[in-house]
């Protein structure tokens, strides 16, 4: 028919559109890309080659623009209204704001939860005129769907946006980001991570968190602290406003900070994470866990002893201790009545989050934890422990209710301060870092072989990756498109599997002839035999991804890779076993750890 005429003519456009490019275009494209990465190179700053500063200073001179405001609120247009009981309500400006931070999240369940209506509501009245909270008394009948509906339509407009109006838009923010973005830090340019002050809205909180929906209030140029070098352009609040403060401390890394309404909490402007004040700081984490290896068996011993003492802190102190260091547990910071969510760490445990068994899975003594950890995500897990650990526990939840804590002697400071005479600069987190660390070493010694191709190494790299994220309990709920993703690659696996058999019988039937007959290509059976090889690889290498998926649905691999292992530890394994080292680290990641890639051998070791 015509119409797969035209449709045969378009492709062939389209195939000739592409194929313009001639083969000198793309070779000059790739020379391009290289002289970038060149450029990029020499034009780095590479703070790790030079001096430290003496002890505290981390910067001589710093000079920034300040922070970049969110944009004012923008009144509701005159065809959109607010109803209460069936009713029309012009909102008065500052209630209007507050009502369109609820509308716009009615798609949302924290919509349904009681804890945020109810939250939501005391705050929003607060907000609204002595008339207006005499008339709206009820949330139930209020109605926010025009404006839900106002809402709905600017997201998909964003989404159907033209070529022209996303260029323009990306143009916009980029200029933001040349303005505000970056700043002079002894007058070397770095990138700033989060310029912008958070805009304001209701607070969500993560699980089930109980000040979800109350008010983050808009951020004034009066509540925020500047912080830049005597000698520098300091910047100009905007107009009519004034800052809350100006500060020159060169003994922190912040460059502007307020403080938030809701957890009275302190909120800091930082340099970007491939900054030399983040890299130093990541380096000298790792240092400080290095440091620990050589001292880790005193230490442990020394635990191991205290387990037997008559002082019940010093006991209370050798149990704590030993979790962080077997469980890789959080030291878990004391938090004021009623701050937050009901998250506890290795310190602050309640009897009511462990269970003690004499027989469990043919061990005898078994510790079973369950608590709300960092982030509220759930830490669950049974755990053999040695008798006089076990012992100990029993002796702490002697006469004790469900809510009394599990170490009523001990705090994360008194622990702190323990470890901190025991090695300079030695706290519950390092051992964190300490045995992720070690843990991907050890790991990745045992699970790769350099004779494997680099699809099978990296399995054996996530995998030691993996080793670590169960270690930290790093989780995450499986991706919403697992399934669907796992069933595309699955039928990629099938038809390759189609492909292989097909070119198979083809090596077969071109051997026979060559047999029979004298063949007249006398290269096509080596053809047909590199097509069956080249198929295999291809099929290896979608089944070995598949297993990485599988493996990997509910674990998150990122956290401790960008936290807790010492970058260096996957540079010289990629030099050790001949992979680019962008088949580990983005570029984002690649940036961040600049330091480790430049200064790092193969025979490096943790």
């Amino acid at each position: 028919s015509s119409a797969q005429m035209v449709k045969k003519e378009e492709e062939e456009q389209a195939v000739s559109k592409k194929s313009k490019k001639t083969k000198e275009e793309i070779e000059e494209a790739r020379q391009l890309k290289i002289k970038k990465k060149e450029e990029e190179e020499q034009n780095r700053w590479r703070w790790w080659e030079e001096e430290k500063y003496e002890d505290g200073v981390k910067w001589k001179f710093l000079e920034h623009k300040g922070p970049y405001f969110p944009p004012e609120y923008q009144p509701l247009p005159d065809n959109v209204h607010f109803y209460y009981n069936g009713k029309k309500v012009k909102l008065s400006l500052a209630a209007e704001e507050v009502a369109v931070f609820f509308a716009q999240m009615l798609d949302h369940e924290y919509t349904t939860k009681k804890v945020f209506r109810e939250n939501f509501f005391k705050d929003w009245r607060k907000e609204m005129t002595h008339e207006e909270r005499s008339l709206i008394q009820d949330l139930d009948k209020c109605d926010f769907g025009e404006i839900h509906a106002m809402h709905k339509a600017k997201t998909e407009a964003r989404k159907n946006m033209s070529k022209e109006e996303k260029q323009a838009l990306k143009e916009a923010n980029q200029k933001i980001v040349d303005e505000y973005g970056y700043c002079l830090l002894d007058h070397h340019k770095e990138r700033i991570g989060n310029f912008k002050i958070e805009p304001p809205g209701l607070f969500r909180g993560r699980g089930e968190h109980p000040k979800q929906g109350m008010l983050k209030k808009r951020i004034q140029p009066e509540d925020v602290i500047i912080n830049c070098s005597k000698e520098s352009r300091i910047p100009a609040p905007p107009a009519g406003h004034h800052w809350k403060e100006v500060r020159h401390d060169n003994t922190v890394t912040w460059l502007v900070s307020w403080t938030e309404n809701i957890q009275g909490s302190n909120k800091y402007i930082m340099l970007n994470a491939n900054s030399k004040l983040k890299g130093e700081k990541d380096w000298e984490k790792y240092e400080v866990a290095r440091k620990l290896k050589s001292r880790v068996d005193d230490i442990r011993y020394q635990y191991l002893q205290d387990l037997k003492s008559k002082q019940m802190v010093t006991r209370q102190r050798a149990v704590a201790l030993y979790f962080i260091d077997k469980l890789a547990l959080r030291a878990g910071n004391e938090k004021e009545e009623g701050e937050t969510a009901d998250t506890v760490g290795c310190c602050s445990l309640r009897v009511e989050h462990i269970t003690l068994h004499e027989q469990l899975d043919g061990n005898e003594c078994v510790v079973e934890f369950d608590f709300l950890g960092k982030d509220c995500i759930r830490y669950y897990n049974k755990v053999p422990v040695i008798k006089k650990v076990f012992k100990s526990l029993k002796l702490f939840l002697e006469n004790k209710q469900p809510g009394d804590e599990l170490f009523d002697r001990l705090n994360t400071s008194v622990l702190n301060k323990h470890l901190s005479s025991l090695m300079p600069g030695l706290t519950a987190k390092v051992f964190r870092t300490y045995n992720a660390s070690i843990t991907l070493q050890q790991q990745l010694k045992e699970l790769t072989n350099k004779s494997d191709n680099v699809a099978e190494k990296l399995l054996s790299y996530n995998r030691a990756n993996r080793a670590v994220a169960i270690l930290c309990n790093h989780q995450r709920a499986p991706p919403k498109t697992f399934e669907q993703s796992m069933a595309n690659l699955q039928a990629k696996i099938d038809a390759r599997k189609e492909q292989l058999a097909l070119a198979k019988t083809e090596l077969k039937q071109a051997k026979k002839e060559a047999k029979t007959k004298g063949s007249s290509d006398p290269k096509l059976v080596e053809r047909k035999k590199a097509a069956v090889k080249r198929c295999e690889e291809q099929l290896l290498k979608l089944e070995v991804q598949a297993t990485d998926r599988e493996e990997n649905k509910q674990i998150a691999l990122g956290t401790s890779k960008l936290n807790y292992l010492d970058p260096r530890i996957s540079v010289a394994w990629c030099k050790n076993m001949e992979v680019p080292i962008e088949k580990i680290y983005n570029k984002t990641q690649r940036e961040k750890f600049a330091w480790a890639i430049d200064m790092t051998e193969a025979d490096f070791e943790f």
